[in-house]
């Protein structure tokens, strides 16, 4: 048989710019070059954020270019100091380097931008036929060209001077084999240029497109009324409930955040269908992220204290946020120091500090105006209080029945007071310790705890009649409200499930492991509907944490959670690369759940804006490979092939032994 070779020539070392060629879905969209050029185009509204740009011209050419043109500082075109290369050559060829990255010092060209995962405008030279840019500076005209994927790189000449005049000019001929579709969607190159204009008070976006006929169509943008006309505009003139609310907020030098980080923002309460937007630094957030679950916290904390200074809460009523936010459209524009977002893409914020920065920024101007607007408010609080009645009045209480009647709750389940399974969850936590820190740490309204004392019965081989022999199983179907069922049961085996999610909790150890794949166990196969329907959920506490001290007034201390030793060295290495030394950080290893404190096992697994909890799913296809696999591992009559499997598979192992 013909054998590939294998030695020390198979191996191929990517450079400059060929990883994006290689694998372009890992540093942007592939349906068309949209993200592209939204990358130019952010770097022309970095300069208006800044207040060095007061336009922004987008040219759409026939011949699949697209130009984008801004008059700020220009792009500088002198040698680096230490690479001995034209800047815009290193902006337009190389990974990982731009103005953005150098904060703490206080070097960087931009105090406020759209992140630092460093690709940009790279990205778009490595997918791009060709790129020519303009740069006007210090009175001159500097021109270059990149080719073929930036591995062609013209020469940096002068062509000329231009008086007083600056910016920089970024002509862009996308590769179309990199995308599904060779042309930008012209309707979200209006979204995102008119967006800007929102966002940026003052400054005026411009769009041209040529035709088949070679005349060129303009719109312009300029939004006078910034985000409250943008969100009239985006709930198409309906009336509000009550008068749009709008404002923004930054932080100074006596608050707890970075100087200059805040929010801006407009929202209001409508009956017909709901709209929102979200951006951090003028990038758009079409997933949204944790700024948005700051906008929802702080109106939801105002208008619940409305509510109750003002006596207007019924007996029995209790709210939640969707009650309050369910009805709000809005538009937010947050503005972080240190943004870090989902991917390359950059469509949904993960900073987990956005929840309180924007919370704190929005929560106290709201109070101040209900409580001035008295009957506006009254008006939020009625549709609030009518939405949470409503929510109630749906929601049944379902109670297990058996032979004997009905079923008892377990005295040692902590439950919920709400009876709405859509927002219920049960956790179902590894010993009696760890359940007294996650009572403590729980929102009593939709989160109940079920402390389960040792390891639960390997339930792989148990009849299913045998099943409520074991104390911790009949428990945990008694709290849920769920009968033992085969895999082709109806879904009218789960009509009387009391919580809409079922969180396991356990040590991030190998006991912890241990109880997990035990409870997976159970539930693939007495309760399969729970894992089909994705009610279903493995929370992940972290092993490690880490303190970081503040440095500075831009960045206050830290607190850093850590999963594995994988994860613990990452965040060693981001924060050496921030300058901090290791004998600076205070690294706590966590020997359980029961020894972290509620408020630390309430922010890393338990608080829906900040917890990491993985869904537990399984393909259909493979549910026959599944079954074997457990077999495998559970099945009692398995011995000596699981001794057989694990002497051929255990050097896979990563465990914390």
């Amino acid at each position: 048989m013909n054998q590939k070779q294998y030695d020390e020539s198979s191996f191929r070392v990517l450079k400059g710019l060929e990883p994006v060629r290689e694998r372009p879905g890992m540093y942007t969209r592939t349906d068309s070059p949209c993200h592209i050029i939204q990358e130019v185009i952010d770097n022309a509204a970095d300069e208006a954020l800044g207040g060095f740009a007061k336009n922004i011209h987008v040219l759409v050419l026939r011949d699949g270019s697209i130009t984008v043109t801004d008059d700020g500082r220009g792009i500088p075109v002198g040698l680096h100091p230490i690479e001995k290369v034209p800047v815009v050559v290193l902006a337009y060829t190389v990974l990982h380097a731009g103005g953005k990255f150098d904060k703490k010092s206080g070097n960087s060209a931009y105090a406020f931008s759209g992140g630092l995962h460093g690709v940009g405008v790279a990205v778009t030279t490595a997918l791009s036929r060709r790129v020519e840019v303009e740069v006007r500076r210090e009175g001159k005209i500097h021109q270059i060209a990149f080719d073929d994927g930036g591995r062609t790189i013209g020469k940096l000449v002068e062509a000329g001077s231009c008086g007083r005049t600056t910016g920089t000019q970024v002509r862009v001929w996308p590769d179309t084999k990199f995308f599904d579709s060779p042309k930008v969607p012209v309707a979200e190159l209006e979204r995102l240029l008119r967006s800007k204009a929102v966002l940026l008070p003052g400054i005026q976006v411009y769009l041209e497109v040529e035709q088949a006929d070679g005349t060129l169509t303009r719109q312009e943008w300029h939004y006078k009324d910034g985000l409250r006309g943008y969100l009239a505009e985006m709930t198409s003139g309906a009336d509000p409930l009550a008068p749009l609310f709008s404002g923004e907020k930054y932080a100074t030098d006596d608050d707890d955040f970075a100087e200059g980080e805040g929010a801006a923002w407009a929202f209001g309460w409508f009956d017909g269908a709901q709209a929102g937007e979200s951006y951090v630094n003028l990038i758009p957030t079409v997933a949204g992220g944790m700024h948005e679950s700051g906008l929802r916290a702080g109106v939801f904390e105002a208008v619940k204290g409305f509510i109750e200074m003002h006596g207007l809460l019924p007996k029995g009523v209790k709210l939640q946020q969707e009650d309050v936010c369910g009805r709000m459209s809005y538009v937010l524009s947050a503005r972080l120091l240190d943004p870090q977002f989902q991917g390359q893409v950059k469509e949904k914020l993960n900073s987990r500090e956005a929840v309180k920065l924007v919370s704190a920024m929005v929560m106290p101007p709201l109070e101040a105006w209900l409580n001035v607007n008295v009957e506006h408010g009254k008006a939020i609080a009625e549709l609030a209080i009518k939405q949470a009645q409503s929510r109630l009045k749906n929601s049944q209480k379902v109670e297990k029945r058996k032979s004997g009647g009905v079923a008892v709750l377990p005295g040692k389940l902590a439950d919920c007071e709400s009876s709405d399974i859509a927002e219920n969850e049960l956790y179902l936590v590894e010993g009696d310790s760890a359940g007294g820190s996650a009572k403590l740490a729980r929102s009593r309204e939709t989160q109940a705890i079920l402390p389960l004392r040792g390891k639960v019965q390997n339930a792989w081989e148990i009849d299913p009649d045998r099943l409520f022999a074991n104390a911790e199983i009949h428990d945990i179907a008694v709290a849920l409200g769920v009968d033992p069922h085969p895999a082709d049961a109806t879904e009218a085996v789960l009509s009387n499930l009391r919580y809409g999610k079922l969180i396991i909790m356990a040590d991030a150890d190998v006991d912890g492991s241990h109880i997990q794949t035990l409870l997976l166990t159970l539930f693939l196969r007495h309760f399969p509907k729970l894992v089909a329907a994705g009610h279903v959920y493995i929370a992940l506490p972290p092993l490690y944490r880490v303190d970081v001290p503040a440095s500075g007034k831009k960045r206050p201390a830290r607190r850093l959670y850590a999963l594995d030793d994988r994860e613990l060295d990452s965040i060693r290495e981001r924060l050496a690369k921030e300058g901090l030394r290791a004998d600076q950080l205070e690294i706590g290893r966590f020997k359980g759940l029961g020894e972290m404190q509620p408020a630390q096992l309430k922010e890393t697994a338990m608080d829906p804006a900040t917890r990491r909890v993985l869904p537990v799913t399984i393909e259909v296809e493979r549910n026959a490979y599944t079954s074997n696999l457990f077999d495998l591992l559970m099945g009692k009559g398995e011995a000596s092939s699981r001794r057989a499997w694990m002497e051929l598979k255990g050097n896979l192992v990563e465990a914390d032994l």
